[in-house]
């Protein structure tokens, strides 16, 4: 693959990750008045952010499952491949996004980011699988942190962006803000510069194309992609319905008894099919398991710490929004300070001390932020919190990523996504349960624990090794050719 190729690449995977982070972080300062100028319920509007969280949790595995076979849904057999998937997603999120701006009642609001929701979810995942399958594994860590970077000034821009478009043209503005960089990057990614095929091999000798799968016979698992949708879907929809404030309705019960039944029949079943959905490189390793986890735990404690960190300094400290705003900024600017320096830390530390370091600083953010009430300590707090986030979010996805084959790229891209949504629902719950049971003190304590447990799962992840001691470009060969895997090595920094 040409220089430039690979730049359409990674320019592409961090646009579409940039423009998901940003309709997210735009839309919750959208909601009030859009409830307003569209005569909805409180609960309509919480929907118009359900919905599109349920979709995009449900399929994340599925669509990367799908960028990953040598054979997609094309009448001549054709893969579809990650790329095609990207433009797929990022056309269709362009168009709902262009939908809603237009929609004239709350119910077309919430069927359109249902819709959008699924789009995302085909996009997301393929933003990781073509960055695994254009960059050779042991320079994958500097793409991801100028990703994982964009994505921070996308949060921190977000409610400014937001605040400005509502407070101007209206909420619909917010919603036409995304169509114009989805619809270009959507059909780039279908030129001849998005299409090329990669240069490098990997270990094994085989040669990757972009956005491709290997040629093997796997067949697509609807039957195990239909039953984790629904464990995940009802999954978050039962920890965004114990969020709500007026408490988790009757039905909520039986939502979580099916996630559980969905669960238990998704395992059984993937152990039975010759194709599973998880692939056992992937689901196997125990590196790629504990990365998910600290994932996990560190979105959690970063938006549950966010959620009663709102209610502190509006409620009990009596900050109006821009003033509350301006304290949180050093978690967006260490958060880009983190991630840039994200590549040189996994080459000279390796991700266990990495993540385990990065994850300690967020748990003491977290205890600082629990104590704070002068203007200093809350920036410390925050500054901790951004530090540690973002370090963890390179350091973890580059484990997830780079110990997938190419030709699981697209499923870790989809794990890696999921614990990134399913995440912030758990920590937003827990969050809300503590803070009305004990106050905001011993929420963020039991936050910050939840930290601390994510420090603890990342002493499965892999030191430093050999090759990455000798400098970022140095070849994995030796060490992938003594596992024999090509790709799925558990005992090396990847």
């Amino acid at each position: 693959m040409s220089r430039r190729q690979r730049v359409v690449t990674l320019t592409s995977s961090v646009a579409g990750a940039v423009i998901v982070a940003l309709d997210g972080t735009v839309l919750t300062v959208a909601q009030p008045r859009l409830q307003h100028d569209l005569h909805a319920s409180y609960a309509q509007v919480q929907w118009t952010s359900t919905g599109y969280l349920i979709a995009v949790a449900s399929l994340l595995v599925f669509a990367g499952r799908l960028g990953d076979l040598p054979r997609g849904l094309t009448r001549r057999g054709r893969p579809l491949g990650h790329r095609r998937l990207f433009a797929f997603g990022m056309l269709g999120f362009g168009a709902t996004s262009a939908g809603i701006g237009c929609a004239p009642s709350i119910g077309w609001v919430i069927a359109l980011r249902v819709a959008q929701g699924v789009f995302g979810a085909l996009a997301q995942p393929a933003t990781l699988g073509m960055l695994r399958a254009v960059f050779p594994p042991d320079r994958l860590s500097m793409p991801l942190a100028v990703r994982t970077s964009a994505i921070g000034v996308a949060a921190a821009a977000g409610p400014v962006v937001g605040g400005a478009l509502v407070a101007g043209p209206g909420w619909r503005a917010v919603f036409f803000l995304n169509v114009g960089p989805a619809l270009l990057f959507g059909l780039l990614a279908l030129t001849p510069y998005g299409t090329g095929k990669t240069e490098h091999t990997e270990p094994d000798g085989g040669a990757a194309q972009a956005g491709r799968a290997p040629s093997t016979a796997a067949r697509l698992d609807l039957a195990g992609a239909l039953l984790l949708a629904v464990a995940l879907g009802c999954a978050v929809r039962t920890l965004v319905a114990s969020a709500d404030p007026g408490g988790p309705g009757p039905d909520v019960a039986v939502v979580a008894v099916a996630a559980v039944v969905a669960a238990a029949a998704f395992v059984r079943h993937e152990r039975r099919t010759a194709d599973p959905l998880l692939p056992p490189d992937v689901i196997g390793s125990a590196a790629v398991g504990s990365a998910l986890a600290m994932l996990v735990a560190a979105s959690a404690a970063l938006s549950g710490t966010l959620f009663v960190l709102t209610y502190v300094l509006q409620d009990t400290l009596g900050l109006d929004p821009f003033q509350s705003a301006l304290r949180c900024l050093p978690l967006a600017l260490l958060m880009v300070l983190a991630a840039s320096a994200s590549p040189v830390l996994l080459r000279r530390l390796g991700a266990r001390r990495t993540t385990t370091t990065a994850m300690v600083l967020l748990a003491l953010g977290v205890l600082v932020l629990a104590r704070a009430s002068g203007t200093a300590a809350l920036c410390t707090g925050c500054a901790l919190l951004g530090a540690g986030f973002g370090t963890v979010m390179v350091a973890a996805t580059h484990v997830v990523v780079r110990e997938a084959a190419v030709g699981s790229a697209g499923v870790a891209g989809g794990l890696q996504q999921t614990a990134m949504n399913v995440g912030p629902a758990l920590g937003v719950a827990a969050a809300t349960a503590l803070r009305t049971d004990g106050g905001a003190g011993s929420a963020l304590v039991v936050l910050a624990a939840v930290a601390g447990a994510g420090a603890v799962a990342g002493r499965m992840l892999p030191g430093p090794d050999r090759a990455a001691a000798g400098g970022a470009d140095a070849p994995d060969a030796a060490a992938d050719t003594a596992t024999g895997t090509g790709g799925a090595v558990l005992s090396q920094d990847r």
